[in-house]
Parts: structure tokens; sequence; C-alpha cells
């Protein structure tokens, strides 16, 4: 097999931490979206930097292929080892290493999810805001830059990721940034390797901005007649200066996905989803002033949901979009994009990705995280048969050229991974030149998550 000589060092390193059985291969081959399975040749399970290091040192002598993997959640393919090679399951670095509650900031190891590390912070009144849906890995949402619900309020991982630890290619390890929340000292190679979809180093350890429990939360529904309805109560919502905690858009579609799913009952016509938070009184302006500003876009059923049960029941069904998706294509793939655009130009781009699927002849699920102008979507096909393929792969560029000429780009948050490479070069284009660059200076031998972002 390629790659025995390294896979046996790495047998003596790790013992039974590195796994060759065809179960444990084929479980990290897998994903959640439509591409191919892809197997590594082995799965390593590092505990510490240390490991890391010496795994990178061993893979780097023999050229072997290293791609790391969170919790498998990523929705481009992110995580598929497509060359073979080492797949490096950091599951087992899961340690909350210190919480510094008067400066808000914590230290983690990449391993920990989000809802571990916010369990662990309950009692400091601090949490972690960062909402992608899926209990994704911090170190795969910092690697894939991920965003969620809470974006409009809080931004994404770019702007909640003080300092990183990293070891690169070669086996050196580096810090970039620190607990001081600003600097002006050096490259920015915290935001580099953020987003960087372990293409240019391998995170082990992030220190994250926290953020204070909010006194008082409430979430609410709505309905409108059409999509442009809803999009544009969100557009002036925005431009009115109302600081919504969440504000997502569901289209006709999906709420049809929510009733087969999970029975919710809910009238098949457009819905945002939003939350308020902040102090008692603020939640309560907040919510009126918007109310008042749904009623001059023909918004209905207004219901408000002030208990904890009822919230997390609401935003549960909301972060199984897309499982949700998959009762309305019975045994079928689906092809989840997303893009993002200017607040302006959201209207526009979600009716014509409506406009567009239906053209093709398919029915089209829209969920949204609009408040900041990205949305998401869904669409059922046969990965077995080319017609379907062909008209996924026909929509899916007319999405990501769409967000191109609206002055947007073909991620917002789900990343490039293997899907979307082929937009590279029209989003970026000569710049690609010196991101090729930075990936050949850090990354000599081309073994980082090889087949991933950089067409």
């Amino acid at each position: 097999m390629a790659h025995e000589q390294a896979l046996t060092q790495l047998e003596t390193l790790l013992g039974d931490r590195l796994r060759r059985s065809d179960a444990e291969r084929a479980a990290h081959g897998q994903n959640e979206a439509h591409f191919p399975d892809a197997l590594p040749d082995a799965v390593a399970y590092p505990k510490t930097t240390e490991e890391v290091a010496a795994i990178m040192r061993i893979a780097h002598a023999e050229a072997m292929p290293v791609t790391a993997y969170g919790t498998g959640t990523s929705l481009e393919g992110h995580h598929l080892p497509v060359q073979g090679g080492l797949t490096l399951d950091l599951s087992l670095m899961n340690r909350i290493l210190a919480v510094h509650d008067a400066d808000m900031d914590v230290v983690v190891q990449p391993g920990v999810t989000r809802t571990q590390l916010n369990d662990e912070l309950r009692a400091t009144g601090l949490y972690f805001p960062i909402d992608p849906g899926a209990d994704a890995s911090l170190g795969g949402m910092a690697a894939t830059r991920a965003s969620g619900t809470m974006a409009v309020r809080y931004g994404t991982m770019r702007e909640n990721v003080l300092a990183l630890e990293a070891v690169l290619a070669d086996g050196r390890v580096i810090r970039t940034g620190s607990r001081a929340r600003k600097s002006s000292s050096g490259y920015d190679l915290t935001h580099l390797l953020i987003g960087s979809e372990g293409t240019l180093g391998i995170i082990t350890e992030l220190t994250l901005k926290l953020h204070g429990q909010p006194e008082s939360i409430v979430a609410a529904t709505c309905r409108f007649p059409t999509v442009e309805d809803a999009v544009n109560c969100v557009i002036t919502t925005i431009q009115t200066g109302i600081p919504m905690a969440r504000i997502e858009l569901v289209n006709a579609t999906m709420v049809r996905g929510f009733n087969r799913a999970s029975n919710a009952g809910m009238p098949e016509e457009p819905h945002l989803f939003l939350e308020f938070s902040g102090s008692e009184t603020a939640v309560e302006e907040q919510s009126a002033m918007f109310e008042e500003i749904a009623a001059d876009f023909d918004a209905q059923d207004f219901k408000r949901a002030t208990r904890m049960e009822e919230r997390n029941a609401l935003w549960a069904m909301r972060h199984n979009g897309h499982h949700a998706s998959k009762a309305l294509y019975p045994g079928k793939r689906i092809l989840a994009t997303d893009v993002c655009v200017p607040i302006s130009q959201l209207a526009e781009a979600v009716t014509a990705a409506e406009g567009k699927a239906r053209e093709l002849g398919l029915e089209p699920v829209i969920v949204g995280h609009v408040g900041d102008g990205n949305f998401h979507t869904g669409i059922g096909f046969n990965r077995e048969d080319p017609a379907e393929l062909a008209m996924i792969e026909t929509f899916s560029a007319h999405l990501a050229e769409t967000a191109l000429r609206l002055g947007g780009t073909v991620s917002g948050e789900h990343g490039i991974g293997l899907g979307k490479r082929k937009y590279m070069e029209a989003e970026h284009g000569p710049a690609l030149v010196p991101m090729r660059a930075i990936k050949a200076a850090m990354d000599p031998k081309g073994i980082l998550n090889p087949g991933k972002l950089l067409p």
C-alpha cells in the first residue's frame, strides 16, 4: 500500500490510535453532501500538539497527504481525503484549557464542540455565540470560517478568534495572535489560517472571544405572502438598525419539509424565524418595532416564544433544515449550497435562485441567515442520474454567477472545499496568484488537504 513506511512509523508513535480497519476508513470517507465517498489509508487520533507535530514530520518526509477531520459536518467535502493518505481526527483533542472570565475569552483544543464549550461556560454568565447549526468542532469552525444564525449580531468565526496555535506541513509549531483585543504587530496569520480549510496548517489550539449571556431572549415567527415580501422586510429591518440576534428565512418548500419531518403544522408560506435579545425593555422595544415593519410587508401570524423550551424547539427545527429537506426527497442526495450578497441585493438573488430552479423543473428549499445577505439552497437529486446531475450543475453555476454579478461571493459560510473550486477564478481572478504562492510557501509538498479550495 502507498505510504506504508509512514504508516508503520505512525503505528509506533500512536499504537492503537492509528486505525486502518475498513469500518474506520469508511466512517471518515463519507459526507453529508453530494460528493462521492473518498477513503483514507488510515485514521490517526492525536491527543496533543506534540503528537500532531510528530505526525506531520513523518507525513512530510514521506510526502503523504494529511486531511484534518473535526466532526465531518461540512457541506462542501472539505474533510474528504480525495488523494488517500492520512485522516487526522482531532476529536480526542477536546479539552477546555483555560477560561478567563474577567477578560471574556477562553482557550480550547480544536476538538471541543460549541455545545460542549457552552455547557462548560454556563455558570460564568458567558457564552460563545457562533452557531452553524450542527454541533461542529471549534477547530473545524475556524478552518472553514463558519458563521450561522447568530452572525448578524456577533459576526463569524473571523471576528471571534483572537489567537491560534497551528502545526505547519513540516511539523513546525507556530502561534498567531494573542489574548489582546487588537494588535498592529506583523502579518495577520490568525486570519490567514481562519478559512484556509486545512490547506495551510493544522489548528491545534484556539483562543476565542466570549460574550455575556443576555438578560432576556424572545423568539418569534411570522409568515408572508411571498419570499420577496419576507426579504424586503429583512432589508428594512436591518437598515432601520434594530439589533436582531437572529433573523432567518425559510421558503414555502422548506416549511413543507418541516411539516413532513416533524409535524410542525405550519402554513406552507415563506416564514421568518426571529430572535431578540438584551434587557427586557430592549427586547420588548425591538419586538414591537419589528412587528410594525413586518405589517408593512403583509406579515401575518406573528407569534412570540418566551420560554426556553419553545425557543429551543424552534431553533432545533431550523437547524435540522438539511435533514428535513431529505423528507421532501426520499432516497435522494441533497445539493446544499450557499451564496452571500450585499443586503440590498438579497431579494433579487433569492428570487433569481427560485426562478432558475423552477425553470429547470426543480423545487428548491431555501433557508437563509438573511440578516447578513447569506442564504442556502437545497435541491434533491439522484447521484446516479446524469440528467439530474447536469441540472444541479447548471443551477449551481447560475447561482454563483448571480451572486458575483450582484457584488457578492460564491460562499458566505459553507466554504470552497471540493464543490466550489471551479468558481474561484471567476471570483478572485489574479488574486489566485498570491494565494497559490502562500500555499506553496507553507506547504511546498502539497500534502495538506490536497485537492481542495484552490483550482
